[in-house]
């Protein structure tokens, strides 16, 4: 409806800022021309949206214009019932600012769906914090969140294999890739990442950096996640297997199913890549009798020694 639609693009100057017609558009999945309607039907109604012009132009509202306006309904409100601190927000020790923002949130609601408020959170819970145990204590996290709103520069030692290598850095970010924080930070004219968890030190420097402004940190990481899968070692295989199997197979760590096949025996070919032989005999021995390895004889032979080797150790 086009009443919901103008809240939305209201909302969105507020909350966002300056935002061209095309983002607007993209946004709402409505035309351009539909969004410069929009705009004057705003205007119209007294709301203060400004066009400017330029390159870095676009829709914005006025500084210090707000609106309470929220069209808050049902379903939005249950939707953000679900919202859980995960232990990301308490690496970054922001629980209690995450309760006493949710406390608030629950108070605006209307009286009318606090009663379906308390019904979501009575029916569903969301554990967040997954089976495996975090990485623990991550003493310098706060410090470099602290050096990247600055934007000043950091001294790290990096523990790399049995070596410790200092850098001097200008933090551009933080990524939480599960429950491990990762520093994106700009180096001798490169980009590069760095797992938390494996520093030994870090000190924030009084100097300070000016932080490029087309640096686009989902970006970056999407484009270093994709060069680091394609690097990753491959190791070919052919196996064969029942369905069962494959989908347990296929839902492990470093392992690329490429296609398969049905056999005469109700079996399946599966042509799979994992990262090294050590790898995939580790794997294969994983599922028993149920993976048989047509090749490579290598993998196949190596195999047969550990199971060898570990029916030894056992008479």
């Amino acid at each position: 409806m086009r009443a919901d639609r103008l809240i939305a693009i209201l909302l969105a100057l507020q909350n966002r800022g300056r935002m061209t017609s095309r983002e607007l558009a993209d946004k709402l999945e409505v035309s351009e021309r539909t969004i410069h309607r929009d705009m004057e039907a705003l205007s119209a109604a007294g709301i203060p949206v400004v066009a400017e012009r330029g390159s870095h132009g676009g829709w914005t509202l006025p500084e210090g214009y707000r609106t309470n306006l929220t069209g808050m309904k049902s379903g939005e409100m249950k939707s953000l019932m679900l919202a859980h601190p995960s232990g990301l927000v308490h690496d970054l020790g922001m629980r209690g600012a995450f309760d006493d923002a949710f406390q608030k949130l629950l108070a605006a609601f209307p009286s009318s769906l606090h009663r379906e408020a308390e019904l979501v959170r009575q029916r569903i819970h969301i554990d967040g914090a997954g089976w495996r145990q975090p990485e623990g204590q991550l003493p310098y996290l706060s410090l470099i969140q602290e050096a990247i709103w600055e934007e000043r520069l950091l001294r790290i030692q990096y523990r790399r294999g049995d070596d410790i290598v200092e850098r001097i850095v200008e933090p551009l970010g933080l990524v939480a890739k599960g429950s491990i924080w990762y520093l994106v930070a700009s180096v001798e004219d490169s980009t590069r990442t760095y797992r938390i968890s494996r520093l030994a030190d870090a000190a924030e420097l009084n100097e300070t950096f000016v932080r490029p402004e087309s640096f686009d940190l989902a970006a970056y990481w999407e484009e270093s996640t994709a060069a680091f899968r394609y690097n990753l070692p491959r190791y070919p295989a052919r196996l064969r297997l029942k369905e069962r199997t494959l989908q347990r197979l296929a839902a492990q760590w470093y392992v690329n199913v490429l296609q398969s096949s049905l056999a005469e025996d109700n079996c399946l070919i599966v042509e799979v890549e994992f990262r090294t032989l050590e790898s995939a005999c580790e794997i294969v021995l994983g599922h028993g009798r149920n993976i048989y390895i047509i090749e490579p004889p290598e993998l196949r032979q190596r195999v047969l020694e550990e199971v060898r080797a570990i029916a030894s150790q056992y008479e």
